[in-house]
């Protein structure tokens, strides 16, 4: 039998703003509980909202990198529900008129490129956070209530596991291009709800949709969502089916666990916030606003192809991260060898920082030193290896290239008479290697490269050893 899943995704995003939506207070993270709140966030009687005009730019800022059309006009919608992280009992956010509609994001599958269509952006304020002390008592903590929030819907466009990451992984990425979220899932600054059922394509009987709540990392999303499809997959074949219900993720059992069922709209009761004025957005402001959007991902990857003659492959690991690329561009500037760049940066540089689990913001090093040291590399003074034990020092002390290799005496031994003397010796010892290479046996050449490698501490010029060897076999 076959069967098709069907995924859609909402993810909430909290802005870079310095402020909350709708008050004064700081929109930050890591404060101590209940310290950034004021009668507005924490909804007290007579407290009015004001919104936050970064808010809107923000929303259009993202709207117009995921190929949105943007709203003239849009207003805020009052959301009502019931639980203790909103004070006030309701939610101010936009249902009926949402400032960015129709926009996609555009992913490659294994068949190819696929159109991923997003159906609105709209702006929020975030809830307070409930906190589960271990006796059996829940604490508030409204600090985060009034951050601000975009949600970004797509349509069921999405059906794999497999294609739900990689949409979220391209989305992340042009939100960090744009600078309006850091995008710390650890921190919640994204997140993400998931909507599931799977199609017998054979009965084209339905599974009930699936609400997934809360998802704060990409590899948790991946787990839920192949739980639920199996999940699901099995129901179909025994002619059964889920309930229309919201579950959560339990990282510690490896599966989705009910929440509570799934509110329909109308439990919502949406009505026009009347505390808050319509939003006008002048086509003036969204044409500023597209002009200063910075290069997108897809854009600056295909310049990377074209301007540096790079493959495909390290063109989008290179704008997989807008520091990654910036960092790369600001090397080759002085290094002129985009290819060698490419390597180190991919082979290198990613390595350390993969199993640092830092940033590349966080390098002790500076793409100037970084660039200093291919320029040593390709000047003869350190040798390709060397320079490798070079760039685990930079990350490791942050000192600049010249003073580890003098520090530790890694200069390339580059004089003749010294590494003839050396080979001289090597050939001595390994008589019995060298008429095996006269006789034809090409392989002992690097054996005793390595010799030579190996007395000089990887010190020796590699090409210069080379020739001398070779030379001297001949004679």
């Amino acid at each position: 039998m076959a069967y098709k899943t069907i995924i859609g995704l909402e993810i909430h995003v909290e802005l870079l703003t310095k402020t909350k939506i709708f008050c004064g207070c700081l929109a930050e993270f890591g404060r101590e509980a209940n310290t950034n709140c004021c009668p507005v966030c924490l909804g007290l009687p007579g407290a009015l909202p004001v919104l936050n005009k970064k808010v809107v730019e923000y929303c259009i800022r993202a709207g117009l990198a995921l190929n949105c059309k943007i709203s003239n006009r849009s207003r805020m919608d009052r959301k009502n529900y019931f639980y203790p992280d909103l004070v006030k009992g309701y939610q101010i956010t936009q249902y009926s008129n949402p400032l960015c509609k129709d926009g996609y994001i555009k992913i490659n599958t294994k068949h190819g490129e696929k159109k991923i269509r997003i159906k609105r952006i709209h702006i929020e304020e975030d809830t307070g956070k409930s906190i589960y002390d271990g006796n059996g008592n829940v604490l508030l903590d409204y600090n985060r209530s009034g951050v601000p929030l975009i949600e970004i819907v797509t349509y069921p466009d999405m059906n794999s596991p497999e294609e739900a990451r990689m949409f979220l992984e391209k989305l992340k990425v042009i939100l960090k291009y744009i600078e309006i979220s850091d995008c710390k899932m650890e921190e919640g600054s994204l997140r993400c709800d998931i909507n599931i059922n799977v199609i017998d394509e054979k009965t084209k009987l339905k599974s009930t949709i699936t609400e997934i709540k809360n998802l704060n990392s990409f590899k948790a999303a991946v787990k839920a969502m192949e739980f639920e499809e199996k999940r699901h997959i099995e129901l179909l074949k025994h002619r059964e089916n889920t309930l229309k219900e919201t579950r959560k993720w339990d990282e510690n059992k490896n599966e989705t666990v009910v929440m509570r069922g799934k509110e329909t709209v109308e439990d919502y009761r949406y009505f026009p916030e009347p505390d808050l004025v319509e939003i006008e957005v002048d086509e003036n402001w969204i044409r500023d606003i597209k002009e200063n959007l910075p290069e997108l991902p897809d854009n600056r990857k295909e310049r990377f192809m074209r301007e540096y003659n790079l493959p495909e492959y390290d063109a989008a690991v290179l704008t997989s991260s807008k520091e990654l690329a910036n960092f790369f561009e600001k090397t080759v500037k002085i290094n002129k060898n985009p290819k060698q760049v490419s390597n180190w940066i991919m082979g290198n540089i990613l390595r350390w920082i993969n199993a640092s689990d830092m940033d590349i913001n966080e390098m002790k090093f500076t793409h100037k030193d970084f660039a200093n040291l291919l320029e040593l590399i390709n000047n003869g003074k350190i040798s390709n290896n060397i320079g490798k034990k070079v760039l685990k020092i930079m990350f490791e002390e942050g000192k600049n290239p010249e003073a580890i290799i003098e520090e530790r005496g890694l200069l390339q031994i580059s004089d003749v008479s010294e590494l003839e003397c050396i080979i001289d010796r090597i050939i001595e010892e390994n008589k019995q290697s060298v008429e095996e290479y006269k006789n034809g046996k090409e392989k002992v050449l690097g054996f005793l490269i390595g010799q030579v490698m190996k007395i000089t501490k990887g010190k020796a010029n590699p090409q210069l050893v080379n020739r001398i060897i070779l030379e001297k076999l001949k004679q």
